[in-house]
């Protein structure tokens, strides 16, 4: 009953040419999901080396550049750092996927239920990325703001 109510009040389907559509957007979906998680466990990888890298390094640096442990302790923050961004990137890849995944799914069998699921999972991702990019936004205008004080009070 209710779903005949929805089906009348708006009177949406799925055309073939929306079908087409969708398969072809839930393939790119897949790529770029695919493709960035791939990106992210390399970055890790890297990231880990690098850390590595810069810990050994504080053995062979005179004295002047600072101490062992310094070296050690920046690459440290640094691989922490840059690993928490790719962990904060991994959430909408990871919608991305399911959105893709559950397209597939919803298009080779007329199933209703996948097809709200994948369109949830989309919604997630970008809600998810359009919060990152307010916050980011406002990182950047806290930053300005900073810059002109600063520029400000260096001129006093």
């Amino acid at each position: 009953m209710e779903q005949d109510q929805h089906a009348s009040l708006f009177n949406l389907s799925i055309e073939p040419v929306t079908k087409a559509h969708l398969s072809e957007t839930a393939k790119w979906a897949r790529f770029l999901a695919i493709s960035g998680m791939v990106f992210m466990s390399l970055a890790v990888v890297g990231i880990l080396f690098f850390a590595y890298y810069l810990s050994s390094l504080g053995g062979s640096v005179d004295s002047q550049f600072g101490s062992q442990s310094m070296f050690a302790g920046f690459g440290v923050g640094l691989a922490l750092f840059y690993i928490i961004l790719l962990g904060v990137w991994f959430f909408p890849l990871l919608f991305l996927l399911r959105f893709a995944n559950r397209t597939k799914v919803a298009l080779a069998g007329n199933d209703q239920q996948a097809l709200n699921s994948a369109v949830q999972n989309l919604k997630m991702c970008l809600r998810y990325v359009g919060i990152l990019t307010i916050i980011i936004m406002a990182l950047y205008a806290i930053g300005i703001l900073f810059a002109i004080v600063g520029l400000a009070a260096a001129s006093w």
